[in-house]
């Protein structure tokens, strides 16, 4: 399992990326996801993750064209292969299979 593990924040990085299609780059996946969760990503986190995501085979990305308005410099784009795709119906699968497995009550909150 070791080098395929899917971690919850990589879950989530996969999951936003798919979410943002072609506009998924480095601030626009960052923002998207401290809107989604409420929690604050820092950039550091997020380009360890793009990283170790690349590493697995679970993403691909490439630069898009330089603009004045970044200085000259290059957005990188990220999209989710085939792989990535194929860990997070596994992630899903395991997630829904617990879920199912917890019995009702165990889920009702205690009245006090």
């Amino acid at each position: 399992m070791k080098g395929t593990y899917l971690g919850e924040f990589q879950e989530v990085v996969l999951l936003t990326i798919l979410v943002l299609e072609e506009n998924a780059y480095g601030v626009s996946v960052q923002e998207e996801i401290e809107k989604r969760t409420g929690r604050g990503v820092s950039r550091g986190a997020l380009h360890t993750a793009f990283t170790r995501l690349e590493e697995k085979g679970f993403i691909k990305s490439e630069y898009g064209g330089a603009t004045a308005e970044r200085g000259g410099r290059r957005k990188r784009y990220y999209q989710v292969t085939n792989l990535g795709k194929n860990a997070l119906e596994e992630a899903k699968a395991v997630r829904d299979d617990l879920w199912s497995s917890v019995p009702k009550i165990a889920l009702q909150k205690i009245q006090g």
